[in-house]
């Protein structure tokens, strides 16, 4: 492998881990840096594999510290009930990136941000519909659950736009003065 594309993956790699950290300031509900996260991973790794591995890594990793560390645990939390959905959507999210950010413009950033904020309303409290007790398993219980999660949903869509400004600012910016960023990975 090239210095410069070790370069740009290490230094891509970072942007994502950074923010991943910062999950565990204190913060509105669903306000996280999640998606910008995925979007980044996507847009910037062409090869999917990392695009997605990248962010999912940077994700369980800050789950290992909210979990074992931030929230309070009886035991030793790997992975939590139903961590597939969430993870699969972020998976989603990331391939989502790789297409509609193989090229990067403000439009397009803000688009598909707002794009995973959406992917992650949809599929996430579909997720907590079936079998749940709380919701009826019909129409109008997906619909109670969906409705139940608009709250949180604000939180999902700041949080998208104002990580991905920073995330995506922060590689763009830093594009002219580190040539290696302009490799394709």
């Amino acid at each position: 492998m090239k210095k410069d594309t070790t370069q740009k993956i290490a230094f891509i790699t970072a942007i994502i881990f950074l923010a991943a950290l910062s999950r565990i300031l204190p913060h509105p509900f669903n306000f996280s840096p999640i998606g910008a996260m995925c979007l980044v991973g996507g847009a910037y790794f062409s090869n999917r594999i990392f695009a997605v591995i990248v962010p999912l890594l940077a994700v369980f990793f800050s789950d290992l510290i909210l979990n074992n560390f931030v929230y309070s645990s009886d035991s030793f939390v790997l992975l939590y009930d139903g961590f597939y959905w969430p993870y699969g959507t972020f998976a989603l999210i990331a391939i989502m990136g790789s297409f509609s950010l193989n090229k990067v413009t403000m439009p397009r950033v803000i688009g598909s941000s707002l794009g995973a904020s959406v992917i992650f309303f949809l599929l996430t409290n579909f997720a907590c519909w079936p079998g749940s007790t709380l919701y009826t398993q019909d129409f109008n219980g997906l619909m109670a659950c969906y409705a139940a999660g608009i709250p949180f949903f604000g939180g999902t869509i700041a949080g998208d736009l104002l990580y991905s400004a920073i995330l995506f600012g922060a590689v763009e910016l830093a594009k002219p003065r580190l040539t290696f960023l302009k490799q394709t990975v």
